[in-house]
């Protein structure tokens, strides 16, 4: 397995993960095999130092990143997210599977993603947009509507986005829209983009569901991470007949053998933050949300979730990726051999970057769609998608993940190679 110098990755590391969904394609890849090497290797990546005043006067240093890993097939799109665990690793692994991602759903975009290792919630407002504008000047000089174009990500949003797209337009004397998409409706954002995310989840589960004649009605759904993505999504099934069963996220584990009321969860977390505490369930051990039994599981939190071990004791049909690499290549293993589903993250969550090239597509041309408009045509392209990734999956004999990337990778490296190597 092909390593670079300034990273140390393990199987189930997040960049680990992803060389190894490399090597798992390469059979597959026929003469384009001898371009393979492009895709486990970024093609940039920039670290930053971030420093700003804080409230009390005192000087702050963040630590920022923001990784291009393939711009073969158009600008690189990604998201741009502030944790205190963020690593250069984990942005490197990200960005190649936007790469894969904006590729299997056959956008014209390469792959890219950006971080900032902080804490968002030890931060006052304006500390955020210090950290922001800072951010954004110092990788300035590598994102641009027709280079880079970030979107939210993990506590990232709309005004960050705002604060985002001001700078960079402050910095080159004009108002550049398309430098970043899910931006407020007022400067260029777009209807349906908040939602989109979740939205895409769901579309594509209940494609899914139907090739393996799950019900609708009735179906039993698990969800963990109960932010934009897992709320919208279980908001989605419950809407459509499902029923929500059990909910993780950062503050608890709570269950309903007979679904939950989701509006009245949604004003819960709403009010409180977490679903912990939610009178319309009963709580239960983190750990005991791996063996609840459902029809549909949805991961929707952080990468590296699915273990093994998880695995091993998961009662589910078909597993979802609302999160970004939720599932470690031994977890991916497991649920393989016994028979599990699993619609892969590249397809699963790719409402929202779909969203977001309308949202670009739209800056451009000055002229919005609705959101009706828009929801009509995501559908049309993520179930598109699925259907050709499906139908890959088939011929093969592979499974979804495998299948999804063989379409991906085929598509980056034939346009690699039209392309060829310059100088």
């Amino acid at each position: 397995m092909p390593n670079l110098s300034f990273v140390s990755p393990t199987r189930n590391s997040p960049w680990g993960t992803y060389l190894s969904q490399i090597d798992a394609v390469e059979p597959y890849l026929g003469h384009l095999a001898r371009w393979v090497e492009t895709l486990r290797r970024p093609k940039r990546a920039l670290i930053v130092d971030v420093p700003i005043e804080l409230d009390n006067g005192t000087i702050a240093h963040f630590e920022g990143y923001r990784v291009q890993h393939s711009l073969t097939r158009g600008p690189g799109k990604g998201g741009v997210r502030y944790h205190p665990d963020v690593t250069l690793e984990e942005v490197m692994a990200l960005s190649a599977w936007m790469t894969i991602k904006n590729a299997a759903v056959n956008l014209p975009y390469g792959g890219a993603k950006g971080g900032i290792r902080l804490d968002p919630k030890t931060l006052s407002k304006k500390e955020l947009e210090k950290v922001t504008r800072r951010y954004t000047s110092e990788i300035g000089i590598i994102i641009g509507p027709q280079q880079d174009i970030p979107a939210p990500d993990v506590n990232t949003n709309g005004q960050i986005m705002a604060w985002m797209m001001d700078t960079y337009s402050m910095n080159t004397g004009a108002t550049a829209t398309g430098v970043v998409t899910g931006k407020p409706i007022p400067l260029g954002g777009s209807l349906g983009r908040v939602a989109a995310t979740g939205r895409g989840v769901f579309v594509i589960g209940r494609e899914a569901m139907r090739r393996l004649n799950i019900q609708m009605e009735g179906a039993r759904i698990a969800v963990q991470g109960f932010g934009n993505v897992g709320s919208i999504a279980a908001k989605l099934f419950a809407a459509n007949g499902a029923r929500i069963v059990a909910v993780q996220d950062h503050t608890g584990t709570i269950l309903n053998e007979k679904g939950f009321d989701m509006q009245n969860l949604l004003d819960h977390v709403a009010q409180t933050g977490g679903v912990a505490g939610f009178k319309g369930g009963d709580a239960i051990a983190n750990a005991d949300f791996w063996k609840v039994k459902s029809d549909v599981l949805v991961p929707a939190a952080l990468e590296g979730q699915i273990t093994a071990e998880r695995a091993q004791g998961l009662q589910t049909r078909l597993v979802l990726e609302g999160a970004n690499g939720p599932t470690t290549p031994d977890g991916d293993q497991v649920l393989s051999d016994r028979g599990i589903v699993v619609v892969p993250d590249v397809i699963a969550n790719s409402g929202g970057v779909t969203v977001s090239y309308f949202e670009w597509v739209q800056d451009f041309s000055s002229f919005f769609w609705t959101e009706d408009e828009i929801n009509v045509r995501l559908d049309k392209i993520i179930t598109g998608a699925f259907k050709h990734i499906w139908e890959t999956s088939e011929q093969h004999r592979i499974n979804l993940r495998t299948a999804a990337f063989v379409v991906a990778c085929t598509r980056v490296l034939e346009a690699r190679e039209e392309r060829g190597l310059y100088p």
